[in-house]
């Protein structure tokens, strides 16, 4: 048995869990601008301006917007592009994750994804980032017919 934490103290929101829901409602939005993945070794302090930080044996990996980077000198790694999903959804949602990443293999298009407390974050290669959209977008419309049922 999994020890439960006391009573959760947070007062954010709680996000939407119902699958058909999350996907009726997904709303991906293209971001503006080009962002990287890069990592710094452990121990060397991060850039103010990271969008993230994460811990990782090897060392930080971090995402950052491509113009901050360049502009300090930092090795870029992998260039793309964030497409945030504006659905309110639950850290504890099953399945809309699986769903996406199942389009999106469909459709041939690599895919790194945060969640964060709010909302999920997409980053794909620059010339994916419009097919991702048109995926995306399918997606929502089906499960809008499907709510609709």
């Amino acid at each position: 048995m999994t020890p439960q934490p006391a009573a959760a103290t947070s007062s954010g929101p709680s996000g939407i869990t119902d699958l058909v829901r999350l996907l009726a409602e997904l709303e991906p939005q293209l971001e503006p601008g080009f962002y990287c993945f890069t990592s710094i070794p452990q121990g060397q302090p991060s850039p103010a301006h990271a969008l993230m930080t994460f811990q990782e044996t090897e060392g930080t990996t971090l995402i950052l917007q491509l113009e901050q980077a360049t502009a300090e000198h930092i090795e870029t790694g992998f260039i793309c592009r964030k497409i945030t999903l504006l659905v309110p959804s639950s850290l504890e949602a099953v399945g809309m994750m699986a769903a996406i990443a199942q389009t999106l293999k469909e459709a041939a298009i690599p895919c790194n994804v945060v969640a964060g407390y709010h909302h999920d974050h997409l980053f794909v290669a620059p010339d994916h980032a419009e097919a991702a959209l048109d995926a995306l977008r399918a997606l929502q419309r089906q499960a809008k017919r499907q709510a609709a049922t």
